[in-house]
């Protein structure tokens, strides 16, 4: 039997130019908000931190001094 991969977090490896799926799934939940964002959306994540952000903004404050 095939199993679906709808409405399962995926588990990635981030790195700086893509990332690498480490189990299948079709969504990563935002370190910061704790949104769902769809494999095909994603665009900002943390190598250093490896874990992904739904926006551009929660990505800049995740990385400023104040954390976050």
């Amino acid at each position: 039997m095939l199993m679906s991969n709808r409405n399962k977090a995926a588990k990635l490896h981030y790195m700086p130019n893509g990332f690498r799926p480490l189990s299948n799934g079709d969504h990563v939940i935002c370190a910061v908000s704790g949104e769902k964002i769809a494999l095909e959306e994603l665009r900002y994540w943390s190598v250093e931190k490896q874990e992904p952000y739904a926006t551009a903004q929660i990505s800049a404050r995740a990385h400023s001094p104040e954390g976050k």
